[in-house]
């Protein structure tokens, strides 16, 4: 966690050098719509949401990289049985770092497209539910690791997707989605990827 942090920190202090007087910097956050996709199916989706702090470095008058640090409430729901529903949710640190399109709307405000990768770390999670019309109920907390009896690997790659529309004073929506490439599932022959669309308001500087 210590090793993430640092190297997080040492990202955005480089990018920040390098963008020197154009550095800008912003905050979102919204809904997320997170869910699990298996083998040859999906779970159904979970609701959670998101906090992003980002810097903003230019690289030309219509082109950004924005690096940041992201607060992601993610997991899924499934229901094993007509009677049982279970949900999972999990709170990652995510690392982000997109390159971001600016088209100007004239004096308004701009729209902006971008994608990058992300690295995710798992820092807690808990698995709730109901078996048999409430006859049996679960909650626990997820263990995080490679080994078979845990639940969730901790450490999860992907690649990010984002869209939106800023106003000149700073005010902006946006919508995203997030592609897990990381088999998250510790048991062989498992599989579990997070699928995660968001949507959100914010303010860039």
């Amino acid at each position: 966690m210590k090793k993430l942090l640092l190297s997080a920190a040492i990202l955005l202090g480089s990018l920040g050098a390098f963008a020197q007087g154009g550095l800008g910097y912003g905050l979102r956050a919204g809904v997320n719509i997170p869910k699990y996709s298996l083998d040859n199916e999906s779970t159904q989706s979970n609701t959670g949401f998101f906090v992003t702090g980002y810097l903003d470095a230019p690289v030309s008058p219509y082109f950004s990289i924005q690096p940041g640090l992201s607060l992601q409430n993610k997991g899924g729901k499934w229901t094993p049985a007509s009677s049982s529903e279970i949900k999972e949710s999990v709170m990652s640190l995510d690392i982000p770092v997109n390159l971001v399109a600016k088209l100007p709307t004239g004096g308004s405000g701009n729209f902006f497209i971008g994608a990058g990768p992300y690295v995710g770390f798992g820092l807690s999670g808990k698995r709730k539910g109901e078996i048999g019309e409430g006859n049996v109920k679960i909650e626990r907390d997820l263990n995080f690791g490679s080994n078979e009896n845990d639940d969730l690997k901790r450490t999860d790659f992907g690649i990010n997707f984002l869209a939106g529309y800023q106003l000149t004073n700073g005010f902006q929506i946006n919508a995203g989605y997030g592609l897990g490439l990381t088999n998250l599932a510790p048991a062989s022959g498992d599989m579990a990827k997070n699928r995660v669309w968001s949507i959100g308001i914010g303010f860039g500087l």
